[in-house]
């Protein structure tokens, strides 16, 4: 591990001259905002600050950082020292090993949330034409995860944002898959109530909205004061979207198709109440800290089949 400056910096510090300068004063930058992980998010910011890798640091530790390639990266340190995520600063997030771009107007991808396509590739569906939708896109993560993995699948993606709907659009075209993803604005699956959906969809996945209403101030400052809160916000009890899904979604699967949904904590049990007579409950994924993260529900009628 290297050696790093603790005393936090001021702004009438001189400014860093060597790249191990600059990584000891942006750790130090970051220490004194709390930022757990400091260390590392370092590298991370003086690579999207001067484009140099973590190995180079420690590589040439010397190399010269001039005056004004240090105060275009000391923005980014200080922009993370406000609590502002990193991964609306570098501009990306991985998921499932590819990098989609980020910013405000969109959900950062969790780790998690790749449990569901988990779900969808373990079903029948990830094998054959079919038709999928994702509810409430955002950064549209899962509908191109849904196109890419899924080679027989055409998408339909929602979300009520039309920026969020432009970051999406985004990340299809960097993927290479916007030719099989259609974007539709509106709230829920309104958009796609009109017949040219009704009982033709397969498959229709969702990270909805759960934090109750009462919690939403009580997250994490990077996520309360910078991430969309029309992407947290799940109403009163946190099951407002749930409620909205289970009542749309029916109209549009066929039977035998399949509602894949992420949950919060300690929602497992009130959304398999909610399911009703439409749904038998497929399965349960847990994430690895053991919480039912996951849900997959199934139309139910045994006249389907493939």
């Amino acid at each position: 591990m290297m050696q790093t400056e603790m005393a936090a910096p001021n702004s009438s510090s001189p400014s860093p001259s060597t790249l191990l300068s600059a990584y000891q004063r942006g750790v130090a930058i970051l220490q004194a905002a709390d930022v757990v992980n400091a260390d590392n998010e370092a590298f991370w910011l003086l690579e999207a600050g001067l484009g140099v890798s973590r190995l180079r640091v420690y590589a040439d530790p010397n190399a010269r950082v001039g005056p004004a390639d240090w105060a275009r990266t000391e923005s980014l340190f200080r922009r993370r020292a406000s609590r502002e995520p990193l991964q609306y600063i570098v501009g990306t997030q991985a998921f499932r090993g590819r990098d989609f771009l980020v910013n405000p107007s969109v959900l950062i991808p969790r780790p998690e949330t790749e449990l569901i396509i988990e779900e969808v590739l373990a079903s029948r569906f990830s094998t054959i034409d079919c038709h999928m939708v994702d509810m409430g896109t955002g950064s549209g993560c899962l509908a191109v995860s849904l196109a890419l993995d899924c080679p027989g699948a055409t998408v339909s993606a929602t979300d009520c944002s039309a920026p969020a709907l432009q970051v999406a659009g985004e990340n299809a075209q960097r993927h290479g898959v916007a030719d099989r993803i259609r974007f539709f604005q509106g709230e829920c699956l309104a958009p796609l109530a009109a017949g040219a959906f009704a009982g033709k969809v397969s498959v229709i996945v969702s990270n909805p909205p759960y934090i109750p209403a009462d919690q939403c101030d009580r997250l994490p400052p990077e996520v309360r004061a910078f991430e969309p809160l029309p992407a947290l916000d799940g109403g009163p009890n946190g099951l407002a979207f749930y409620d909205r899904l289970l009542a749309e979604s029916p109209s549009l699967l066929h039977p035998g198709g399949i509602l894949v949904m992420e949950m919060g904590m300690h929602q497992s049990e009130d959304v398999r109440r909610r399911a009703g007579e439409a749904f038998t409950v497929k399965t349960i994924r847990r994430d690895q800290a053991g919480i039912d993260r996951v849900i997959c529900l199934e139309r139910t009628s045994s006249t389907w089949t493939v």
